[in-house]
């Protein structure tokens, strides 16, 4: 059977699976006890109460999965201390609500302990036969923003039930499928992808819509953590996993918070205001149900899944015809959606149903007004 670090890999999938599973409703209890709780509004797609602390049972998980799997080191104490941080600003948030730049604050100070205590950093890249290689103070200054980037992508996308658990377990799959391709299965990144792919499965069955729980500010800050110091890691291990397998894995995140960064400054608004432009918003306005918009982000993120495993395999046609089919999709709905720039058609299509569904409401409240008056007339 094949192993990770010694130990059957699904056995680390199956305990930590049900190790999860067991602690979503336990953490759903206590984000009901402390009010975590997330409700509706006009910007949200949700329509009841929700509890948001979906993220300490994947993080209780994790911590399991490492205790039984994992071995001490300064990397693996670097990353427990880091997510503790982020869990503990996280719950904060999701209980009694933090202000952005405290949120920020917290993810460098995330990013530093795994940089300068655990060592893990980008040194190098390799990248289409090209070789670059970093002073120790820009490589510390590229994996903090690196790190602080993800996390901040896997916030942005974290829009509907299940997108961004299930685009996270996803990339811990690949990375796995492109560790065991090189012949690279007892590196410490492939133990904290199979933790994390295990744990978020476990959260995902009450996460998928409709879901009964969220992963709140805590889980969607770990998660994005987690795939930043899965990357870094895998840098230091070989160089043919560089910059470009888990930037291609998260494209569509990458892009989408690209084109929220641009299409607030193109409004004159602040970065971080949140809006409903998102990629996942644009399908639910062509109509597509939460969970049909939820399967077709996965597709789209496995379809970039598979160009990083068959560039790894060396097959480079089927890559790039799979890559430029992607981009000519989010060139179509970048012209054709909102996700950039607000077109004008789309408003005139979304006021004229208004403006007839409210005559037709007219109309139907003053005919029985005049059949009142007609039934009065014949009594007289």
């Amino acid at each position: 059977m094949l192993q990770a670090n010694g130990h059957n890999i699904i056995y680390i999938l199956l305990v930590t699976f049900f190790t999860s599973l067991v602690f979503v409703p336990i953490s759903k209890r206590i984000a009901a006890h402390i009010g975590a709780l997330d409700y509706p509004n006009e910007r949200k797609i949700h329509k009841v109460v929700m509890p948001r602390l979906g993220g300490l049972a994947v993080y209780a998980s994790f911590l399991l999965g490492f205790m039984l799997f994992g071995d001490n080191s300064p990397q693996m104490l670097s990353v427990l201390i880091g997510s503790f941080v982020l869990m503990l600003m996280g719950i904060i948030d999701d209980v009694k609500g933090v202000p952005a730049r405290y949120q920020f604050l917290s993810h460098i100070v995330a990013a530093c302990i795994v940089v300068f205590y655990g060592k893990i950093y980008l040194t190098d890249i390799s990248l289409f036969s090209l070789y670059f290689s970093f002073p120790r103070i820009v490589a510390y200054i590229i994996s903090i923003l690196f790190i602080v980037s993800l996390i901040s992508a896997i916030n942005l996308v974290d829009g509907l039930d299940g997108m961004s658990s299930g685009i996270c377990i996803i990339y811990f799959i690949t990375i796995s499928i492109v560790a065991y391709l090189l012949g690279n299965f007892g590196g410490l990144e492939i133990i904290l992808a199979l933790i994390m792919i295990g744990s978020l499965l476990g959260f995902l069955v009450y996460n998928f819509p409709p879901a009964s729980t969220f992963v709140g500010q805590c889980g969607s800050n770990f998660m994005g953590f987690m795939v930043a110091v899965t990357s870094l890691i895998g840098f230091k291990t070989t160089t043919l996993t560089s910059l470009i397998i888990p930037i291609i894995i998260l494209a569509l995140p990458i892009f989408d918070t690209a084109f929220s960064i641009f299409r607030r400054l193109l409004k004159g608004q602040g970065i971080t205001e949140p809006d409903k432009e998102h990629f996942h918003h644009q399908l639910l306005k062509m109509r597509f149900s939460p969970r049909l918009s939820v399967l077709i982000v996965y597709m789209i993120n496995i379809l970039f899944a598979a160009v990083s495993i068959f560039y790894i395999l060396g097959d480079d046609l089927s890559a790039m015809v799979i890559y430029i089919l992607l981009m000519i999709l989010l060139l179509f709905i970048v012209l054709k959606t909102d996700i950039l720039f607000e077109h004008r058609k789309n408003k005139k299509e979304i006021e004229e149903p208004v403006i007839e569904s409210k005559k037709e409401e007219v109309k139907q409240v003053s005919k029985p007004k005049k059949k009142i008056v007609n039934k009065t007339k014949r009594k007289k």
